[in-house]
């Protein structure tokens, strides 16, 4: 009861800072508003939201039920999950924050995995996707494409370790029998599909427009928390908050013979992963195999505002969070890791070789390269607003025929 208590207080105060904060520094928040907006606006919804309605029509024809038997003799034995969580782990790969929740919410409301499983599968199926490591830090904030490599090797390998440390989570509370190993039947998975098929008793024209109003309405609550927190972030630093919290980083920094002036960036890509990699790519004291630990953390641990939108995924389902957060904390450690284990071999041995114009270019500008974030950046907007203008006309169809 008093821990209760102390819960309800604590909360009510943080809520009442937050909002005397707004009031005292009003063009602050709003100028980080716009920023997170953006953000959103650009990016994240026109490279998420095909992914999103993708997936959910694969699911509806039972694609995801036939991968999933193919897949059951590699991620069950490896990561202790079913095959389902291969098309789990590639579509979380492929599009990026927070897809992995999104589609194991999706496969545990359908009874395709139990709760354990589920919070085994999110806690590895959530990472970064390759447009923002290689487009946004590697080349918008390093200026450096053969850093990228080095960043995405470290990331998604930090990614797969995390996952195998996670299949001896939850053994104790596991009820389900042990599954016995069946040979790799084509036959078998293709009839499993067609059986799933079946039994989706939508039209091609409804499933279709569930899944863009799915996929947006999701969307929509991803750039609500990606703005809150871009406005969080700037208010506790006028606030002096984030400074007495890189006071403690410091120790930490002092420890591994880090550069001080890393500990700002570091406290601000705990909270938002864009403004902390931006940050940490400006600390000139730092020399850039230190720069890319850092970044490979912040990209690993993703930020409080991805844990965020995480938790409101999974809040349908009966998943635990805290598996998730105590991944994303061993995510960050075994990225940091291997990017100072890759540093000499990768980028020192290796990538240096590579000419700058050899990763794959999308056209030129008058300032140079011209890369798919930057196309993004200037399409992505366009996308934005036809999406929302056919998430408005298909809701309002629906509303007018009840």
């Amino acid at each position: 009861m008093l821990t209760a208590k102390f819960k309800s207080l604590f909360l009510a105060a943080a809520a009442t800072i937050m909002a005397g904060a707004l009031i005292i520094f009003p063009q602050e928040s709003f100028d980080a508003s716009i920023r997170g907006l953006n953000m959103w606006w650009e990016i994240v919804f026109p490279s998420l939201l095909p992914f999103f309605i993708i997936a959910e029509t694969l699911i509806g024809f039972g694609v995801v039920t036939l991968i999933g038997v193919l897949l059951e003799p590699l991620m069950r034995p490896l990561f202790k999950v079913p095959g389902v969580g291969g098309f789990v782990w590639a579509m979380g790969m492929a599009s990026g924050f927070p897809s992995g929740a999104k589609f194991t919410a999706r496969m545990r409301q359908e009874k395709q995995l139990t709760r354990i499983e589920a919070e085994r599968l999110v806690s590895f199926t959530n990472s970064s996707n390759p447009l923002f490591i290689f487009g946004a830090v590697s080349v918008g904030f390093f200026h450096n494409t053969n850093l990228g490599i080095l960043l995405a090797l470290s990331h998604y390998l930090g990614n797969i370790f995390v996952g195998i440390i996670m299949r001896f989570y939850g053994r104790e509370e596991e009820t389900k029998p042990l599954v016995k190993k069946k040979p790799l039947s084509i036959k078998q998975a293709f009839a499993e599909m067609h059986r799933t098929r079946l039994k989706e008793n939508r039209p091609l024209g409804k499933l279709l427009g569930d899944a863009v109003v799915s996929s947006i309405q999701t969307l929509l609550m991803i750039g609500g928390f990606i703005i809150l927190f871009s406005v969080v972030n700037k208010l506790l630093f006028h606030m002096h908050v984030t400074g007495f919290l890189a006071n403690a980083i410091q120790i930490m920094l002092q420890i591994l013979q880090f550069p001080l002036n890393l500990s700002m960036p570091f406290i601000a890509g705990i909270f938002e992963i864009t403004l902390g990699s931006q940050m940490t790519s400006g600390i000139e004291e730092a020399s850039l195999m230190q720069q890319a630990i850092v970044v490979s953390f912040i990209l690993g641990f993703s930020g409080f505002s991805v844990q965020a939108q995480v938790a409101s995924i999974i809040a349908d389902t009966d998943i635990r969070f805290f598996p998730f957060f105590i991944a994303r904390i061993m995510h960050g450690i075994l990225a940091g890791f291997f990017a100072y284990v890759l540093w000499e071999p990768l980028y020192n041995g290796f990538t240096l070789k590579i000419p700058s114009n050899s990763l794959p270019v999308y056209g030129h500008s008058e300032g140079g390269i011209l890369t798919l974030y930057e196309i993004m950046t200037q399409l992505g907007p366009l996308i934005t607003i036809i999406s929302l203008l056919l998430y408005t006309f298909i809701l309002a169809k629906r509303l007018l025929k009840e």
